[in-house]
């Protein structure tokens, strides 16, 4: 082949990868956002519906302006929500829902299902959920997972642990592996550590990782998890 061509098709292959590497996080961003963006606007739409039903104003049936306000109204009730949760009065109230949902057969699972995997990924350092290592998909591999709960073995007695798996960039999906809490590595990562390396597929990482565990460090780490709270 030419020199010339062949230099220009290297030239181009540069500049295509570096224009990927460039606009591949801020394309990521932008489809998070949108996303979050979509969710609030759906779930505000209604109302915004219902408020341009009463007051038939011009710029209220806009299609962008129902779609800004409907994130808006979203974005209220949430701190809403928040807010009366946050007081004694309305964690009892939310209590009292709660224990409502649960005597519901199907929605109980569903509920208490997301309710834990959302207390996991908030969870801090100090408590039993935390960011751990395990060997997947084969042994000397190891993949970031969250270790949600430890259990035991009723037939052998032997401790175990729960960990929940995420797959890279697609956060949506994952695996949940029960193995011995002797094969978990505990790790030093905090949960936005580790979420930024899995939504980044590891290219925002930091400088260092424990990767291997002392059995000093993991019978230590198991005492911990497993005391009595």
């Amino acid at each position: 082949m030419n020199p010339v061509i062949t230099r220009g098709l290297r030239s181009l292959q540069r500049n295509i990868l570096a224009g990927i590497i460039t606009a591949g996080p801020l394309f990521v961003t932008w489809l998070v956002f949108s996303f979050v963006l979509e969710s609030l606007a759906k779930a505000g739409l209604p109302l915004v519906q219902l408020l341009a039903a009463i007051f038939p104003e011009d710029w209220l049936a806009r299609p962008w302006m129902q779609s800004v306000l409907a994130v808006l109204l979203t974005l209220v009730v949430l701190y809403v929500l928040g807010r009366v949760t946050s007081l004694v009065i309305g964690r009892q109230a939310f209590g009292l829902f709660e224990s409502m949902l649960e005597r519901l057969p199907f929605v109980a699972k569903v509920y208490t299902s997301v309710r834990q995997l959302l207390d996991s990924m908030m969870a801090k350092k100090d408590t039993n959920q935390r960011v751990v290592l395990v060997d997947f998909s084969i042994a000397g591999q190891k993949s970031i997972g969250f270790l949600t709960r430890t259990l035991v073995d009723s037939h052998t007695g032997e401790e175990l642990a729960a960990v929940l798996l995420p797959n890279a960039i697609n956060l949506t999906s994952a695996f949940l592996q029960l193995l011995p809490l002797s094969r978990v590595t505990m790790t030093d990562l905090t949960m936005e550590q580790a979420m930024s390396m899995l939504m980044t597929g590891g290219a925002v990482a930091p400088e260092s990782l424990q990767f291997s565990q002392p059995e000093r460090l993991r019978d230590e780490s198991a005492a911990v998890l497993t005391r009595p709270r």
